[in-house]
């Protein structure tokens, strides 16, 4: 039963996304409107190039205060190296990953293109809906 526990049936189907053109003011706004932590930036094709953080966009908004300087835009502050998964990574994989690794959320691509994300949250309840099943069985 654990082989069944996919990615893509518990990823977020339609995450927050930005482009690298931006400005950070906007991604600031959306993720907060959004709780997301950070968010994929994709191209015109919906190819992810880069990661935009609530740390990232802390940094930036500090130092233009402290400056009276505009803010940057994505593509200043985006980092280029991603984690991501695939639709059909296991869940169970995927938290051992978690472990191991910081972020918290990783970008579901299948062929290059962005299909939604996944967080530790979505990852939790995933394994608590099987180990919840589990104790059904048992009972």
């Amino acid at each position: 039963m654990p082989e069944k526990l996919k990615v893509r049936d518990y990823m977020l189907m339609r995450p927050v996304c930005f482009t690298a053109k931006q400005p950070i003011a906007e991604v600031v706004h959306s993720l907060l409107e959004h709780k997301q932590l950070g968010a994929p930036v994709i191209d015109e094709q919906k190819h992810v190039i880069g990661w935009i953080s609530e740390q990232d966009c802390l940094k930036s908004l500090l130092e233009a205060t402290y400056h009276c300087e505009t803010v940057s835009l994505v593509e200043d502050l985006m980092r280029s190296d991603v984690l991501s998964v695939g639709p059909e990574t296991s869940i169970l994989e995927l938290a051992q990953s978690m472990l191991m690794q910081k972020p918290k959320m990783y970008p579901v691509i299948e062929q290059g293109k962005l299909l939604g994300l996944i967080t530790r949250e979505e990852v939790l309840a995933g394994i608590d809906k099987h180990l919840h099943s589990c104790y059904k069985q048992v009972s």
